[in-house]
């Protein structure tokens, strides 16, 4: 009697494709037919005897139409060797994308390259849309599954590698669950092997059922990024490849015919033997070393053959997700800079960086406090690039930035189809992206309320779900915190919750400001002179002019002066050059940056007969952001009214999109009011001089 397969594909050419490899393989032995996955064609449901899909998501998509009594196999591809040929023939340092019918299929081709040693290609995966962007510019070469006249004319070179063969595994694995290993004949089967190129480890079950093939299999072992080790029925080792001897740290020649559950007892071979059941995987220790095993037991027709290990270091595997984590995105995500790059030798930055050194060895969470412009984020990168976690993403997010909905999103990601314009295939979150590594919450004191508790959930589990996901994902990752807000005050008046603010403030570090250290001024000064390639010197007054300035912008502050003296472009600094005079006197010079001069003069050009208005707002704005609590137009309006200005809410509302387009303040998104930038207070701060 014949056995029924189904194919569920989106892509139809690749699954008729499929069926004639099917069909080549198991003669008359088998019917194929094709669905696609939508709900008119599944309608009737599918009672063939075995469902094949191309992945997990469109058999999540698919399994309420299964029958109980339907066998399932997730297949995996592989390429012709033709097709290979075509990937290895690239240029050294190409960067190209790989579109297929979803990110996760492409993503799963993808590893197949570079397992095959095609490491030459950078390559980026994509799902199939030939309307969208692919982004032309970041990339050389398009590779395309069977579908290069989708991507005709668009001025860029196509490498078509044709579509999906389903690689020798997964051909086991069907014949294994259909009973029709005796339906493949030597020819075809030889023919499989030499045509496709192989690196699925779906091998397990066919080890000590085809003895005829074994100089094959051998072959196919041995490209395997697993270590396999086989014993039959007795436990005496008879296969194993040279992963596996590199991990159990002994040759081929040592174990075969030697009883492995004695010489190997980390490995739970007697468990698969005994209760004829799989071992999930789980770890061990062998050698020192953190392994991952699971065992399989080899059974046909209700007996025994024995039963084989699959074993990876852990750290391996981690390291295959995390290059896996690293080509999701275009750019990377890195830590630049170490302790090294924090200047100074003041005994307050030297006591700061030392407690930072002893931080950077736990794992715990760190909430890093100071003033604006004093090198939060530099901390941060240093204490993860002196962490264990140096090896993996550093992960940075200005949490005051993005309106709630779109930080969200960033954070924790999205599937397919979860809001409107949702990226086809989802969309990776930061948490996922920073796994193993450090995830930088900048102005953690900014982030809305309600995502403050979806935070503290991920923080205490340890998991993360996508948005419109279904399942949770398991993340290790360190989370490094900063503000410039009294986020205890804060806490207090329920402004930020308190549960979340004990969460992150296991480690307190805070930065000292500039006026906190100032016999670092003048070596910083030295430092910044060498970056704007100057020569400059102060006179004794100039000196004693910087060392009493407030410095309220600290670092920042400090280094554009320097910029602002360098273009200058002279030998000697007196008094009357500096931007600023002593303390307590008047400003008479801009403390702007050419690019903030442009947008000042541009501002008070467009709105030069409401300038003492628009400072009045800016003023608010400054003084809700130092008392670090939220400001709108409504409290603004309040304020107008009580100083008898005339100001409707309508007015300040036109008021603050005019003040956004020039980046002097950030209107937040539903009730989280606007906050004034650090653009908009240097801003502020000039406008005062210039309308006292």
């Amino acid at each position: 009697m014949k056995k029924t397969i189904s194919i569920v594909s989106y892509a139809l050419e690749e699954a008729n494709y499929q069926k004639e490899q099917l069909m080549s393989l198991f003669g008359e032995g088998v019917e194929v037919r094709i669905y696609y996955p939508d709900r008119s064609s599944l309608a009737g449901g599918l009672d063939e005897d075995l469902v094949l899909v191309p992945s997990y998501e469109i058999f999540y998509d698919i399994k309420k139409h299964i029958t109980k009594s339907a066998e399932v196999v997730i297949g995996s591809r592989t390429l012709s060797k033709y097709a290979f040929e075509r990937v290895m023939a690239l240029g050294n340092g190409t960067r190209a994308i790989l579109v297929d019918e979803n990110v996760p299929m492409s993503m799963q081709m993808i590893s197949v390259i570079y397992q095959l040693g095609a490491k030459h290609v950078d390559i980026v995966p994509s799902g199939y849309d030939p309307y969208g962007e692919l982004y032309m510019e970041e990339f050389d070469t398009i590779i395309t599954m069977g579908r290069d006249h989708d991507f005709a004319g668009r001025g860029i070179k196509i490498v078509d590698i044709g579509y999906g063969l389903l690689d020798i595994g997964t051909i086991m694995d069907i014949a294994f669950k259909l009973e029709l290993d005796h339906m493949i004949h030597k020819q075809n089967i030889v023919k499989s092997f030499k045509e496709i190129v192989s690196a699925n480890t779906g091998l397990l079950e066919i080890i000590g059922r085809f003895n005829r093939f074994e100089s094959q299999l051998d072959i196919l072992l041995q490209v395997l990024d697993e270590g396999i080790v086989a014993v039959d029925s007795e436990g005496l080792v008879y296969s194993c490849n040279e992963a596996a001897e590199k991990i159990v740290g002994m040759k081929k020649g040592e174990m075969m015919r030697v009883d492995g559950i004695s010489l190997m007892p980390e490995i739970p071979f007697y468990k698969a033997l005994n209760d004829w059941k799989a071992v999930p995987e789980r770890i061990v220790k062998i050698h020192g070393y953190d392994v991952v095993v699971a065992v399989d037991p080899i059974i046909h027709s209700n007996k025994l053959y024995g039963a084989v290990a699959r074993i990876k270091k852990f750290s391996d595997a981690e390291k295959k997700q995390h290059r896996l984590r690293s080509q999701l995105i275009s750019k990377g995500h890195k830590a630049k800079y170490g302790f090294y790059n924090i200047f100074g030798t003041s005994p307050k930055l030297m006591m700061c960086k030392d407690i930072a050194r002893r931080m950077a060895k736990s794992s715990s969470s760190i909430l890093i406090t100071g003033e604006s412009g004093t090198g939060k984020e530099l901390f941060a990168q240093a204490i993860h690039n002196s962490s264990e976690r140096r090896d993996y993403q550093f992960v940075a997010v200005n949490c005051g930035a993005f309106p709630e909905n779109l930080l969200e999103s960033e954070l924790f990601g999205y599937e397919e189809g979860a809001f409107t314009g949702a990226r086809k295939g989802g969309k990776i979150g930061l948490f996922e992206l920073a796994h193993k590594g450090t995830l930088f919450l900048d102005e953690i004191g900014e982030m809305p309320i309600n995502l403050q508790a979806r935070l503290l959930r991920v923080l205490q589990e340890r998991q993360v779900m996508r948005l419109g996901g279904d399942r949770v994902i398991d993340v290790d990752v360190r989370i490094i915190a900063a503000t410039n807000k009294d986020l205890k005050r804060l806490a207090s008046s329920g402004e930020f919750r308190q549960d979340l603010y004990f969460r992150i403030n296991v480690l307190p570090l805070k930065t000292p400001s500039l006026r906190e250290r100032k016999e670092d001024i003048l070596p910083l000064t030295d430092y910044f002179k060498k970056e704007f390639k100057s020569s400059f010197e102060l006179d004794e007054q100039s000196e004693e002019i910087f060392l009493e300035h407030s410095w309220d912008g600290n670092i920042r502050e400090l280094k554009n002066y320097v910029e602002y003296l360098a273009n200058l472009g002279k030998e000697i600094i007196h008094a009357e050059d500096l931007p600023f005079e002593p303390a307590g006197e008047s400003i008479k010079r801009t403390d702007l940056r050419p690019q903030e001069m442009a947008l000042l003069e541009g501002f008070e050009e467009e709105e030069a007969e409401s300038i003492e208005n628009y400072v009045f707002v800016l003023e608010m704005l400054k003084q809700a952001r130092d008392e670090g609590r939220r400001s709108g137009r409504r409290s603004i309006y309040k304020e107008a009214r009580e100083r008898g200005l005339l100001l409707g809410e309508q007015e300040i509302r036109l008021m603050l999109i005019a003040l956004e387009k020039y980046s002097f303040v950030h209107i937040k998104t539903g009730r989280g009011g606007t906050s004034i930038t650090d653009v908009g207070v240097d801003i502020l701060n000039e406008l005062k001089k210039r309308y006292p």
